[in-house]
C-alpha cells in the first residue's frame, strides 16, 4: 500500500531529491509533452481514466514520481514492488491481495520499478490480473520495453515515453530546492545563478542528480557567522569533477551511441564522431570493441577508395589491445578522425551482400568444372579441371575462363565507385571487362 508520512517521521533527515518529491500536477517539472495542458497523459490522469501503462525513460525524470501522484489522484491503493527484490510467490500474494480489493470496488495500482529486470516467468504472473483488471499495473524501465518486457504484458500497456530534463527545467526544479521549506527555504544560501546553471548542465537531465549535487553543494558551503551559507566555483568544481554519464553496455544506449559514431565517420564529420568516441569511452566501453566497429567501418564505408583505411584501423585494434585505457584513446582518435576524412565507397559491401543472396537462393549450383581440382584420376576422368588456364602463363596473364555457374554467367557483384582510390581499381576492371570482352569472354 502508498504509506502517508507519519508523525514520528524526520522529513529533514531525508535525501533532498525525497524531501521535493512532487506531490501535483502542478509541482511536476518536465515531460511537457505529456502532462501540459491538454495532453494525452494529463487527461488520462486528471479524468481518472488511467489503465496499465509502462514508463520509459532514463533515471531522475519523474517516472516513481509520476506513478504516486496517479496514486493519489485515483484513491486507489498504491502498492510499491521492487523487480530487484521481490519473485514470483511475492508477485502473487500481492496479486491476491489486490484480487481481494476489487472484490469491494478498490483500485490497486502496482507500481514495479525497473520492470526490464523481471524474468518471463515473473512478468507472466502479472498477465491474468491485469486483464482482470485486478490491478492497473504502472512499470518503469531504462530499457526499450520492446526488448525487455514480454509481447503479451505489453500490448496490455500504453507506453509512455519520458524525456530527459532541459537544462532550463532543472535551473526551475534547483531554484525551487533554494525557496521551498522542505529544501533550503529556511536557510540563506547564496548561491550565483551560474552555480545554479552549471549544476543543472551537469545533471545531465537527471533531477535527482541535479538536486544531490545542489544539496551536495551547500553542505560544502563557506558559513558565516550569521549562518548565511555561500557556495562558491571551487566548492561546485569539486563536487562536479566528473560527469556519470547514462550508458548501458548490453542496453539500447550502448547501439544508439555506435550507431552515432558509425554515422558520423560516413558523414565525415570528424568532430562529432571524436565526441561520440569520448562519450562511449568515458562510460566505461570496451575500447577494443569499438576498434572492432571501426575495422568494419573501415571496409564498410570506405573498402578500396582508401585501403589504408583497413591498415590504421587494425592498427589501431592492436595499439588498444596493446596499451588500454585511458592511453589508447588516442589511437582510436586518430582512426576515427581518418575514417571521418578518407573518401566513401560501399562498394565492398554491396558486393557482398548482392553475391550473399544469390549464393542463398541457389545452393545447388556446382563449382564449374574448369576450375575444380582434380587430385584423382577419376576426377580427371570427369573432366575435373579440363581447360583450365592458369593466368600466370597466359600472355596478358588473362583468360575469358568462365568461373561462374552457367545460370550465373555475366553477373555482377563489385561494381566500383569513381571515389579516391577505387578509381583506379574502376580502371584496372573496365580494362580486363573489355580485354576479355575482345577476346570471345561474355
Amino acid at each position: 500500500m502508498y504509506e502517508q508520512p507519519t508523525f514520528f517521521e524526520n522529513n529533514s533527515d531525508q535525501p533532498l531529491a525525497a524531501r521535493l518529491r512532487p506531490r501535483t500536477l502542478s509541482e511536476f517539472v518536465g515531460q511537457k509533452h505529456l502532462l501540459g495542458e491538454g495532453k494525452v497523459l494529463r487527461r488520462l490522469i486528471e479524468g481518472d481514466k488511467i489503465g496499465s501503462m509502462i514508463f520509459w525513460g532514463p533515471p531522475g525524470v519523474g517516472k516513481t514520481t509520476l506513478a504516486r501522484i496517479i496514486a493519489n489522484r485515483t484513491k486507489a491503493s498504491f502498492i510499491d514492488f521492487s523487480a530487484v527484490t521481490s519473485g514470483i510467490k511475492e508477485i502473487k500474494q500481492v496479486m491476491e491481495q489486490a484480487e481481494k480489493g476489487r472484490r469491494f470496488g478498490e483500485k490497486t495500482i502496482l507500481f514495479v520499478d525497473e520492470i526490464h529486470r523481471f524474468n518471463k516467468a515473473q512478468q507472466d504472473a502479472f498477465l491474468p490480473y491485469v486483464e482482470k483488471g485486478s490491478i492497473i499495473l504502472i512499470g518503469a524501465t531504462t530499457e526499450n520495453p520492446s526488448f525487455e518486457v514480454n509481447g503479451a504484458l505489453l500490448s496490455r500497456c500504453k507506453v509512455f515515453v519520458l524525456q530527459a530534463l532541459k537544462t532550463e527545467e532543472l535551473e526551475e526544479l534547483l531554484t525551487r530546492a533554494l525557496s521551498d521549506e522542505r529544501g533550503f527555504g529556511k536557510q540563506q544560501v547564496d548561491i550565483p545563478p551560474d552555480l545554479i546553471r552549471a549544476i543543472a548542465e551537469f545533471a545531465n537531465g537527471d533531477a535527482r542528480s541535479a538536486l544531490s549535487t545542489l544539496e551536495m553543494a551547500v553542505l560544502n558551503g563557506d558559513i558565516d557567522e550569521k549562518g548565511k551559507i555561500t557556495v562558491t566555483t571551487e566548492t561546485v568544481e569539486n563536487i562536479t569533477q566528473k560527469k556519470s554519464l547514462l550508458y548501458d553496455k548490453t542496453g539500447e544506449e550502448h547501439y544508439n551511441l555506435i550507431s552515432a559514431l558509425h554515422k558520423s565517420m560516413r558523414n565525415s564529420d570528424p568532430d562529432a564522431a571524436v565526441y561520440w568516441l569520448a562519450r562511449m569511452l568515458e562510460a566505461g566501453e570496451d575500447p577494443l570493441y569499438i576498434a572492432r566497429r571501426v575495422t568494419r567501418f573501415a571496409s564498410e564505408d570506405i573498402g578500396l577508395a582508401d585501403p589504408r583505411a583497413l591498415e590504421i584501423a587494425v592498427a589501431a585494434y592492436q595499439a588498444c589491445h596493446f596499451i588500454g585505457m585511458p592511453e589508447c584513446s588516442v589511437h582510436l582518435t586518430e582512426a576515427v578522425v581518418y575514417m571521418s576524412l578518407a573518401p566513401k565507397s560501399n562498394a565492398m559491401y554491396m558486393a557482398y551482400e548482392h553475391a550473399k543472396k544469390d549464393a542463398l537462393t541457389m545452393l545447388a549450383e556446382p563449382v564449374p568444372l574448369v576450375i575444380r581440382n582434380a587430385p584423382t584420376k577419376l576426377m580427371k576422368e570427369l573432366d575435373y579441371g579440363k581447360g583450365y588456364k592458369y593466368a600466370h602463363h597466359e600472355k596478358d596473364k588473362l583468360s575469358v575462363m568462365q568461373c561462374l555457374p552457367d545460370s550465373l554467367a555475366g553477373r555482377e557483384y563489385y561494381r566500383p565507385t569513381e571515389e579516391g582510390i577505387e578509381a583506379r581499381y574502376k580502371a584496372r576492371l573496365e580494362e580486363i571487362k573489355e580485354w576479355k570482352k575482345e577476346h570471345g569472354g561474355k
